[in-house]
């Protein structure tokens, strides 16, 4: 790889001081780091043999982390439930029947919407994930494979934790490190006390996260306290789970405080849903009491099915909203906040902030352009009415994004996949998903359960192991 000068109007590196680099520079080694930032007349001054360039009307920042997400094939078609009878009547069954062509294909679409996206990092869990791996690998998305596992009499269709350990041998580090993968567990309920143990054993061992779902629904946490008879931090705790090398809860709704400061000690990362936690009517996460606790809070999309995109500009934007009406306060998670929680604070999040995040010297060059030519990005100032992170948050799109680098290699040239064919892979997509949905109507009728869901407003009563 020669090395590259990138060029443009505007760099936003996304560090603590808020910098904002007028007619700025990106020096990226052959290595597929970051080698210097700076203004554009001397980097191209001291580098003149560097392979330039130029992003005329766009801004370049880091690419974006999305902290939680599912590959999958039900968009559209997983609506109106609370997100315990959503898991029962959609999900559980697909997963009973899912196979690893499907799972391949789910997230080769996920990761290739990511990228044209400007998403650089995703933490997905999923199933059959040596598909996502090599999905991974070819489109050149940097990402975190944590498998849906459950180890439980009742849900014994899931990922194992064996399968778990075979894919971390296989694939953790893989692609000049751009794959991770994590020890998954789909919640604490779907596992045995023995799989908890193991759980955070694997994680100690290999040096690598865990990551699960957690007081995502009042619902979760008042089932937690019937088990347990306290509440499901106390009880991750309790049981050993924010004991493992790196944990990220996905949701944290329903929170106390004193389940935020067991996060605090434990160092406990968080990926915020706004998306899904409305859409499945879960509630408004406490953002802003878990951020000046000190805890490092991420943005994630969930899955295309309680999402129904992967936007993460659309992400930051809801974000933004939500904390704002659910606290009647306008000032509530500024801008600037919400664009670290999509870059620096997620990497935090993760533990990768020495790699990921923030456009420094030394790390790795994950970047993307967001054009300025357009009339979300109108008017475009600088000076004292500085506002390009304010229409980074409530204004672009995912689409507005036309380049996405990820470790140096170019994944999106002017809004189309370097690697991979994405009118093949909708193509697929729409090829593979009505065999699915067969199989779990089967799989439904044998069970003697609907295969369309009955009205529901609450989900109270209907989890039962």
């Amino acid at each position: 790889m020669d090395e590259q000068l990138l060029c443009a109007d505007l760099i936003l590196p996304m560090t603590a001081d808020n910098a904002v680099i007028a007619d700025g520079a990106i020096l990226v080694n052959a290595a597929g780091d970051i080698s210097r930032i700076g203004r554009a007349d001397e980097l191209r001054r001291e580098h003149p043999h560097a392979r330039t360039r130029e992003f005329k009307n766009r801004v370049l920042m880091p690419g974006l982390v999305n902290t939680h997400c599912h590959s999958g094939l039900l968009r559209g078609t997983a609506e109106g439930l609370p997100v315990w009878a959503w898991l029962q009547q959609y999900i559980d069954p697909m997963h009973r029947v899912l196979n690893a062509e499907e799972a391949e294909a789910a997230s080769r679409l996920c990761y290739a919407e990511a990228l044209l996206s400007g998403t650089t990092t995703i933490v997905d869990m999923w199933r059959f994930m040596e598909g996502s791996a090599r999905a991974a690998d070819e489109l050149g998305i940097r990402a975190v494979l944590v498998p849906y596992v459950a180890e439980h009499p009742e849900h014994d269709y899931f990922e194992t934790l064996d399968s778990n350990e075979q894919l971390i041998r296989r694939w953790h580090g893989a692609a000049n490190g751009r794959l991770s993968v994590w020890v998954g567990l789909e919640h604490m309920f779907y596992a045995v006390p023995a799989a908890w143990e193991r759980a955070v054993a694997m994680s100690r061992e290999y040096g690598v996260g865990l990551h699960t779902h957690s007081n995502e629904s009042r619902f979760d946490v008042e089932e937690t306290q019937r088990r347990y008879g306290m509440r499901p931090l106390e009880a991750l705790e309790k049981f050993g789970l924010l004991g493992a090398h790196k944990v990220l809860l996905a949701h944290c709704v329903w929170l106390s405080d004193e389940e935020i400061r067991l996060m605090q000690a434990h160092g406990v990362g968080v990926a915020h849903n706004p998306t899904s936690n409305m859409k499945l009517a879960s509630g408004a996460a406490p953002v802003e009491k878990l951020l000046k606790a000190g805890i490092a809070v991420g943005l994630g999309t969930d899955g295309e099915k309680e999402n129904n995109n992967l936007d993460m500009f659309e992400e930051m934007k809801i974000a933004s909203l939500l904390a704002k009406v659910s606290q009647l306060d306008a000032q509530a998670l500024d801008a600037w906040t919400v664009c670290k929680m999509a870059t620096s604070s997620g990497a935090r999040a993760l533990g990768m902030e020495d790699r990921i995040g923030t456009l420094e010297s030394g790390k790795a060059a994950d970047i993307i352009a967001v054009r300025t030519d357009t009339a979300r990005m109108t008017p475009l100032l600088t000076g004292e009415y500085l506002n390009v992170h304010h229409n980074l948050v409530h204004a672009v799109q995912g689409g507005d994004v036309d380049f996405t680098m990820v470790a140096g290699r170019v994944c999106v040239e002017d809004g189309r996949l370097v690697s991979g064919d994405m009118p093949g892979l909708i193509r697929q997509a729409n090829a593979l998903a009505p065999a699915l949905f067969d199989r779990r109507a089967q799989w439904l009728a044998r069970a003697g359960q609907n295969t369309r869901p009955a009205d529901a407003s609450a989900d109270s009563g209907l989890f039962r192991l």
